[in-house]
């Protein structure tokens, strides 16, 4: 591609960030001090060596899940004509957010935000500022620490899968440029509040301190239902509506193209996560452990499920199938994989794969929209189960771990009762569904106003390898 044919486009991309961007920069300027007063008064800090070892292979395993896990789950299921395209999309998202985090991502999901607080952080730590080899972030023990660029790596692949997640609901027929700007705006204005309301607090030396808008709700998400799952999912059912059904659907055969790529896809997916839920405990105990065992299980029982399912609905079950019930499994025990027991986590994986079915096989149908790959189906369906299930698994009458009670001497395991937390849950379940669709439908328009969304259909029934890249997945020999 020349100069000359990229400068347009990029301008309009730079210009319409920054103007977008204008507000955020405002409120920072009064995020800022209450950021550094805090940071003054933090307590001293104690680093363990194998915490920071765990967390440094658990960011590993969640890069794994990215690429080339879900890159090659989705690249299997779109036609050979789109391979190339899908894995290009994960690739640079995951590239792309990365600079993001690390310039003002991680700031504006985990620091003081001033009176805007309760949604979103501030400016005080843009480009990382302050951030060394002796800074700490406190774990869920008190006193307890990680070093904060561990922390700051950690959060970084969540922030990279999550919008990776989006894209396929709508693969097959989006311009990549779209797809880029789209998730420029969309982890700045979406994922980056919805982090820090949902994780944003004190931390166990200052739970006192205001906390994120759903955190203060009482909502517990674990390991991202809420933050990652049903934020993407939402996210790609509205993408999907906008940018309208592919060309020929349901009317040309639109089978994956590669099965074996998707299994290797989805078990590349069910080992890196381990890292997603496990770590995030912040410490190699046995909460750790607990997170662990219950994605195992929990995935088990979901990919069992579906075959179960399809083989009474079908008569046969697939390959597909067995993959699409693990990847519900990990997606509803993401919120609840240190709070449930593992008999819970199991009965959460039997229930989650049937209801996810429905919304893929009949929902889906009956209302004739074009989720290419099932993203609302699975990862939001899934995430709201999963949300709503962890405040019943987590009651320890039912081997549930109890949520921790800070304010008590010894930071003892309590359950407010089953009404009052799957309420809370409920709350965080319904903002994260408006803040997010209602948000990514705006910068989905914002995004087609500027450069357009939809590739042309000569281009689509090229496919978008050859037409938006200029090259293919496969050669004939």
């Amino acid at each position: 591609m020349s100069i000359s044919k990229f400068s347009s486009p990029f301008a309009l991309i730079c210009a319409t960030s920054a103007a977008l961007l204008a507000p955020v920069v405002a409120f920072a300027q009064e995020a800022a001090p209450a950021a550094a007063t805090t940071a003054a008064a933090a307590p001293a800090f104690t680093m363990d060596k194998g915490d920071n070892a765990w967390m440094l292979i658990s960011s590993a395993l969640v890069l794994l899940m990215t690429i080339p896990g879900l890159a090659l789950f989705y690249g299997g299921l779109v036609r050979a004509k789109n391979m190339l395209s899908v894995l290009m999309q994960v690739f640079m998202i995951t590239a792309v957010v990365a600079l993001l985090w690390v310039t003002y991502g991680y700031s504006l999901a985990f620091t003081d935000g001033g009176s805007l607080n309760s949604f979103v952080g501030g400016f005080s730590k843009a480009f990382l500022a302050g951030v060394n080899t002796s800074s700490l972030a406190e774990t869920f023990s008190k006193g307890v620490a990680i070093p904060e660029y561990t922390f700051i790596v950690f959060q970084m692949t969540f922030a990279c899968i999550t919008p990776g997640l989006i894209v396929g609901a709508f693969a097959e027929r989006i311009k990549f440029s779209a797809v880029m700007l789209f998730v420029v705006l969309w982890v700045t204005f979406i994922y980056f509040p919805m982090a820090h309301m949902v994780w944003f607090w004190g931390g166990p030396s200052s739970y006192t301190s205001p906390a994120g808008l759903i955190f203060s709700y009482g909502a517990i998400d674990f390991a991202g239902g809420t933050v990652v799952h049903i934020n993407a999912g939402i996210a790609g059912l509205v993408g999907a509506i906008m940018l309208g059904k592919r060309t020929g659907y349901k009317k040309e055969i639109m089978a994956p193209h590669s099965m074996t790529l998707t299994m290797v896809g989805a078990s590349l997916l069910w080992v890196g996560w381990f890292g997603f839920n496990a770590g995030s405990n912040l410490e190699a105990n046995g909460y750790a452990s607990l997170a662990f065992i219950n994605t195992f299980v929990a995935t088990a029982a979901a990919a069992v499920s579906w075959c179960i399912v399809e083989s009474l609905t079908r008569g046969k079950a697939s390959m597909l199938g067995g993959a699409s019930g693990a990847v519900a499994g990990l997606v509803a025990i993401t919120p609840a994989a240190g709070f449930a027991g593992p008999m819970g986590s199991i009965v959460l994986g039997l229930i989650v794969s049937p209801v996810c079915y429905f919304f893929v096989d009949v929902v889906k149908n009956k209302f004739n929209y074009d989720d290419s790959l099932d993203v609302f189906g699975v990862h939001c369906v899934g995430g709201i189960l999963g949300a709503l299930g962890t405040g019943i698994l987590v009651n320890p009458a039912l081997g549930g771990a109890g949520i921790v009670d800070y304010s008590t001497a010894d930071f003892a395991a309590s359950y407010a009762g089953t009404a009052t937390q799957v309420l809370a849950q409920a709350k965080g379940v319904l903002t994260t569904l408006l803040w997010s669709g209602i948000g990514s439908a705006i910068l989905y328009k914002i995004v087609d106003v500027v450069i357009g969304l939809r590739v042309s259909v000569e281009a689509e029934r090229e496919g978008l390898d050859l037409s938006t890249h200029g090259e293919a997945a496969y050669h004939a020999s």
